[in-house]
């Protein structure tokens, strides 16, 4: 159908691409892929042309079949040739079928998600846990549209309102001592904040050494990849930055055999970092009362404690903050991910004053140019006023309690497949006896409409991470997809 046209847009397009894109869709051509005319234009008028498809799109409501077919081929081709394929096969390996054609196109309400084919997927990833609130929630739309509507981005020159607010907010909603906020974009960036201040800190009281956990996953820029223990991430780049250690998580012996190695060699421990709970090596849970350990330990060697909750903050696992089920209160704490509602990027690094203080006479010691920007912060004071409202964290206690007994009775029952089902609140995961079944598991729950992921490094843990939102009978169909799951995947295992 479209060679009928192809000759009168490439005219149209060198008097002006927009006038010819507002052709073909007239007349239903760009339903399919404008490559074939993209390829053929200068460099400026296929990045116009192909943004102003871009914003047709962006505009679109629904899609009928044919325009879903066309999507689907251009953003293959489109992540193949210009993101990375590695992204396709792996999608292959964890979608039905193999099929890794699956496109998302919109929210299909506060847990779920609809791809261009019209299938609707209860959603048990969570965007790797930042969808606390749910997908699109109304109140963090709704503060985000109207601070866009007054001044998106700061000018960087004048105070902004909301960011002030939001440290304070911060500062009255965290543990303990804590009480000044820099802001930034993600959580590894917050990480890398959290690590240039806790040297700035101790640099002048001789203390350059870090440890970190083995498992443990602070993100993937340099100096957060030097406290990530994943060595399929940080070979490609070594060396690293000097002055990291890493002892097994869990073990507070050998945090404190560490410590003492370090005093003994003249090598100080500047700040312990780690994760209340490993998300991304499983899921684990460290020993009942570990944090308090730890934090005794960090008093007695003079070593700051930088907790990472970046995946276990904001309501994740029935607490606001997983360091509050020991009473813990660290002297940094880093946020990100769900601290943005799902809805706007957004991290935070948030110490005490004796620390943050070394940042007073330089401000601009350590900056981002959209850190803290108005959306950011508007997204993130919903989402905050979100989950005090509705008082989400409980609820995460209730329904992560009611999958987690779910889960664990299918463990019982398959144990030729399933090892283990564990976590706290809504951070599960489920490990299975081999990586291979992992793969296969999350292929049957796509099957299932429910979607599920891996952990970064932990091949054989597949985690469950919904929106706190979840509803109970949302709870009671994930576990009957779970169940159907685990029986499919035993015929064939008993087929092969």
């Amino acid at each position: 159908m479209i060679t009928e046209f192809v000759f009168i847009p490439i005219f149209a397009i060198a008097a002006g691409v927009a006038q010819s894109l507002q052709y073909l869709n007239r007349y239903h051509v760009i339903r399919e892929p404008p490559e074939h005319i993209l390829n053929r234009l200068p460099s400026s008028a296929s990045a116009l042309a192909c943004s102003a498809h871009a914003l047709n799109l962006i505009e679109k409501r629904t899609l009928d079949h044919e325009e879903m077919k066309a999507l689907n081929r251009e953003v293959i081709e489109y992540f193949k040739e210009h993101v990375n394929p590695g992204f396709l096969e792996y999608r292959k390996s964890v979608t039905a079928g193999g099929d890794y054609g699956a496109v998302e196109w919109q929210a299909g309400g506060l847990n779920t998600l609809v791809d261009t084919q019209g299938q609707e997927f209860i959603d048990c990833l969570g965007g790797f846990g930042i969808f606390n609130v749910g997908h699109r929630n109304p109140v963090v739309v709704s503060a985000v549209q109207n601070q866009l509507a007054k001044q998106p981005l700061h000018s960087q020159e004048l105070l902004d309102p909301l960011r002030a607010m939001l440290a304070k907010t911060l500062a009255a909603l965290t543990p303990g001592k804590l009480k000044y906020s820099f802001f930034c974009n993600s959580g590894t960036e917050s990480v890398e904040a959290a690590l240039k201040l806790a040297k700035a800190y101790q640099s002048p009281r001789g203390k350059f050494t870090f440890i970190a956990t083995s498992g443990a996953f602070h993100g993937k820029s340099l100096g957060a990849l030097s406290a990530t223990a994943k060595s399929t991430f940080r070979k490609p780049f070594m060396p690293l930055l000097p002055g990291f250690r890493h002892v097994p998580f869990g073990n507070i012996e050998a945090m404190r055999t560490a410590l003492n190695e370090c005093k003994k060699t003249g090598d100080d421990v500047a700040a312990v970092i780690l994760e209340p709970i490993q998300g991304e090596g499983g899921v684990i849970l460290p020993p009942p009362g570990y944090l308090t350990a730890v934090r005794k330990l960090c008093d007695e060697f003079g070593a700051l404690m930088i907790l990472d909750e970046v995946q276990t903050g904001m309501g994740r696992t029935g607490k606001m903050f997983a360091c509050e089920h020991e009473n813990v209160q660290p002297d940094i704490l880093c946020l990100a991910k769900a601290l943005g509602g799902g809805v706007m990027p957004i991290g935070a690094t948030i110490a005490t004053e004796e620390v943050f203080s070394v940042l007073f006479d330089n401000p601009f010691l350590h900056t981002t140019t959209f850190g803290g920007n108005p959306l950011a912060c508007a997204a993130a004071l919903a989402t905050i006023n979100v989950l005090l409202e509705q008082n989400l964290p409980a609820q995460a206690e209730q329904k992560g309690d009611m999958l987690l007994d779910g889960f664990r009775q299918l463990a019982r029952e398959y144990p030729d497949l399933v090892q283990e089902a564990r976590g706290k609140g809504m951070l599960m995961a489920i490990e299975f006896v081999d990586n291979e079944i992992g793969y296969n598991f999350a292929s049957e729950m796509f099957r299932q409409r429910v979607l599920v992921a891996g952990t970064l490094n932990n091949a054989k843990t597949i985690r469950i991470e919904p929106p706190l939102t979840l509803t109970i009978e949302q709870c009671e169909l994930v576990i009957k997809a779970a169940r159907k799951a685990l029986a499919a995947m035993r015929v064939s295992v008993e087929e092969a």
